[in-house]
């Protein structure tokens, strides 16, 4: 179980017309040990399943509602 989850909803940044992968990359530095990554999404990232593997990461995605996934990513022992 993680110790704290950090969440970033970045369907705003869509919204805006705006690329979130900063944003992601800096929610996901700001991850202590044992700490969650929750990101709230208009869609499944399929290309950030590969960067945040290489990181460490593995994940879970659950299609909450039409416009709404919800991905926790935990690091991989």
């Amino acid at each position: 179980m993680p110790t704290r989850t950090i969440e970033l909803d970045v369907r705003p940044f869509h919204d805006r017309g705006e690329e979130p992968f900063q944003a992601i990359m800096d929610a996901v530095d700001s991850l202590e040990p044992g700490d969650a990554f929750l990101l709230v999404n208009s869609f499944e990232p399929i290309p950030l399943f590969g960067v945040m593997k290489k990181l460490g990461f593995a994940y879970t995605a659950d299609e909450v509602a039409p416009d709404e996934w919800r991905i926790l990513f935990t690091r991989t022992p």
